[in-house]
């Protein structure tokens, strides 16, 4: 039921907002079935992750199913990695991202953000950030087969070299923050408009 719950809602924004270019209305329809079947697979409690993967930081793909892929920046803080959405359709609080790992290659392949409520009892090993508040982030392993494919990716590509505006991490949201990847080391804590919403 909740499944089908997304669907309906994500279709229904899709339909009330502007559609994104990435998604043709085949793949627009492919990506919401993908991410509810990802979603049924973190529910088993099975495929939950622990720990955030090594391969985890820099700039990273991320999206809100129905709203294109977004290029996202990972920082750290002495509460976990956090990562910076400035993309369409963040979630209001609650709501959670999950970090997916292909199940076959076990490597990272971005950050899907739901507008549901979090899970119960699951791992926390971070946030998602839109400047103003923290979503937790959570993580597992996807069969990625069932999810994404080369027709229909559930994440484009992009360019993890490309220069990002910072202003979610850096311009006074989260003072101290560290950006994952680049070397750096948290030195405070979260800002208190950057607080984590269960």
């Amino acid at each position: 039921m909740r499944a089908m719950s997304l669907i309906s809602c994500v279709v229904l924004v899709a339909a009330c907002g502007e559609q994104n270019p990435e998604n043709s209305a085949s793949c627009g329809f492919a990506i919401l079935g993908a991410a509810s079947k990802a979603l049924e697979q973190l529910y088993t409690g099975t495929r939950v992750l622990s720990e955030v993967p090594d391969d985890f930081g820099g700039t990273v793909p991320a999206r809100v199913p129905g709203h294109g892929t977004t290029p996202a920046l990972v920082g750290e803080t002495d509460q976990g990695p956090i990562v910076a959405y400035d993309g369409e359709g963040f979630p209001p609080a609650p709501g959670f991202g999950v970090i997916m790992v292909n199940d076959s290659t076990d490597a990272f392949e971005g950050v899907l953000i739901y507008n549901l409520d979090p899970p119960m009892g699951y791992p926390v090993l971070g946030g998602v950030s839109n400047g103003h508040y923290v979503i937790p982030l959570l993580g597992m392993r996807v069969a990625w087969s069932a999810v994404s494919t080369a027709r229909c990716p559930l994440f484009a590509t992009i360019d993890s070299t490309a220069s990002l505006p910072r202003r979610s991490l850096a311009s006074g949201h989260v003072p101290g923050l560290a950006l994952r990847g680049e070397g750096g080391t948290p030195s405070s804590p979260l800002h208190p408009l950057c607080r984590f919403v269960h």
